[in-house]
C-alpha cells in the first residue's frame, strides 16, 4: 500500500497522493484501505456517515465482481456525489471537479471544458462521468486496481508546469473545500492565462497579467428567459473579471454556455 508523503514548504502535505492499490489476495484491513482512499479521492475528503457508504458495492469489490475502477465509478455515479458536486453547482464546477476527483489532475484548457460541457448536455450525467473513467488517460494512470490521486501537483515529462499551478488552486485557499460551488479556474482557462499560486498567508497576490482581454460568451438562455425573449440563443461580452461572475449567473438562470472566446484587441 502506499503512503502520503510530504510537501510542507509547499503546503501540499494534506494533499500529495501516493498510489493506493488493491492488490491481489488482499486483508480486509487492505480493502478497507482501499474504500477509504476512494471515498476520500472522489468525494473531495467529505466526511460520510456510515449510512452513506455504498454497502453493495463495498461487497461486490471484496467478493471481486468489480474492480477499483468499478468502486471509483460506483461512487461517482452515486446519489451522494451529485447531491454534493452537481446539485447546486455549474456545469464548470462540476467538470472541473470530475478532473480533480477522476483523473487527479486540473483542466488543461478551455477546449478540454467545452468538450465536457457538450457531452454533459448531449449525454448526460452518466456519460460524463463515464468519460473520466473509460478514457485512455485513466486507464494508463491507474488501471484496473489503483486509486485515483493527486498525480498534477508531481513534475510529469511532457505535461506543462501550469498543470501543476492549476490544481494546486484546486487544492489550496477557498478552492480547498470542493463543496465550495464557485469554479476556481474560469477565467485563466478561457483566457488562456497563467493560473498564481497564491500564498498560505491572508492578502490577495495578483500574478495575473494580460487582464485587458475581453470575451464574448455564446449561451442558450433559461426557460425562463426564453418566454421573454424572441431567441434563445444570446452572446454578451464581459471583462477577464466580469467573466466568473457571468457564467455563475448564466447557470443559475438555468442557462447552458455553448462557448468563451477571446476578443481580438
Amino acid at each position: 500500500m502506499g503512503n502520503l508523503t510530504a510537501s510542507a514548504s509547499l503546503g501540499l502535505d494534506a494533499f500529495e497522493g501516493a498510489p493506493v492499490e488493491l492488490r491481489s489476495f488482499a486483508s480486509e484491513e487492505d480493502l478497507q484501505e482501499v474504500i477509504r482512499a476512494a471515498y476520500r479521492q472522489v468525494l473531495g475528503n467529505v466526511h460520510i456517515l456510515d449510512n452513506d457508504r455504498l454497502a453493495s458495492a463495498e461487497a461486490m469489490l471484496r467478493n471481486g465482481d468489480i474492480t477499483v475502477r468499478g468502486f471509483v465509478r460506483a461512487v461517482a455515479q452515486s446519489a451522494l456525489y451529485s447531491s454534493l458536486f452537481f446539485d447546486g453547482n455549474s456545469q464548470y464546477r462540476f467538470i472541473e471537479l470530475n478532473f480533480k476527483h477522476l483523473l487527479g489532475r486540473a483542466p488543461r484548457d478551455q477546449a478540454e471544458i467545452r468538450e465536457h460541457v457538450t457531452l454533459y448536455n448531449e449525454q448526460g450525467y452518466a456519460a460524463e462521468i463515464n468519460s473520466y473513467l473509460d478514457s485512455n488517460e485513466y486507464i494508463d494512470n491507474f488501471g484496473e486496481a489503483t486509486v485515483p490521486y493527486h498525480r498534477s501537483i508531481r513534475s510529469q515529462a511532457g505535461v506543462k508546469n501550469e498543470g501543476f499551478n492549476r490544481m494546486f488552486s484546486l487544492l489550496r485557499g477557498s478552492a480547498t473545500s470542493d463543496r465550495n460551488k464557485g469554479a476556481q479556474l474560469i477565467s485563466s482557462l478561457a483566457a488562456n492565462i497563467a493560473t498564481p499560486i497564491k500564498p498560505l498567508a491572508k492578502g490577495n497576490a495578483s500574478g495575473y497579467s494580460n487582464l485587458g482581454k475581453s470575451f464574448k460568451i455564446a449561451f442558450s438562455s433559461g426557460a425562463a428567459a426564453s418566454r421573454l425573449k424572441r431567441f434563445s440563443k444570446q452572446t454578451i461580452v464581459v471583462t477577464y473579471a466580469q467573466m466568473s461572475q457571468a457564467v455563475q449567473n448564466i447557470h443559475t438562470s438555468g442557462g447552458k454556455i455553448s462557448s468563451i472566446t477571446e476578443l481580438a484587441s
